[in-house]
């Protein structure tokens, strides 16, 4: 499965478009800043399975219960997805790493820094934040994953876009 991980549009949803068109991802995920981006970007592409969570920038937004936090089981991985301000992620992951681990999940997804960063630590957790896709020429996550395990996971910029499908 090929999953195509979005946060911080904050209204430029061109990126997020080149990158299904070029993906062709079986699911969308987005983390917050801003909600509606990731709605707009559904409706775009409503064959394609999607998750979202809100960000800091979407209080006024979205309605209150709506969760900022999913923990969600796709294919056969659980997935801890946050936009990361309520785990106070610009200043250190160590909170949301826990909150992970705690919910034993095998990939946490979070945004809020614009700082695009993809990695597994020594305990086997991959972190993922797919940094911005709407400041700074863009850029998103990919991750595949293949019989309940992660296959692959990386930051994707726009240079990488060509010859990717």
């Amino acid at each position: 499965m090929r999953i195509l991980v979005f946060s911080d549009s904050h209204s430029g949803l061109s990126f997020m478009k080149r990158c299904v068109t070029a993906i062709h991802p079986d699911l969308m995920i987005h983390l917050g800043d801003y909600y509606e981006d990731g709605a707009a970007l559904h409706e775009l592409f409503p064959q394609i399975q999607f998750y979202q969570v809100p960000g800091n920038c979407d209080s006024g937004s979205v309605q209150p219960a709506i969760n900022q936090i999913l923990i969600q089981r796709i294919d056969g991985v659980d997935f801890y997805m946050t936009h990361g301000h309520l785990h106070g992620v610009k200043t250190g992951t160590a909170n949301l790493l826990a909150a992970a681990r705690v919910s034993c999940c095998q990939m946490v997804l979070y945004g809020h820094t614009h700082r695009a960063e993809c990695y597994r630590d020594a305990s086997g957790l991959w972190v993922m934040n797919p940094g911005t896709c709407g400041f700074y020429g863009g850029s998103a996550g990919l991750i595949e994953t293949a019989d309940g395990n992660i296959t692959s996971a990386k930051i994707l910029h726009e240079c990488d876009l060509a010859g990717i499908g």
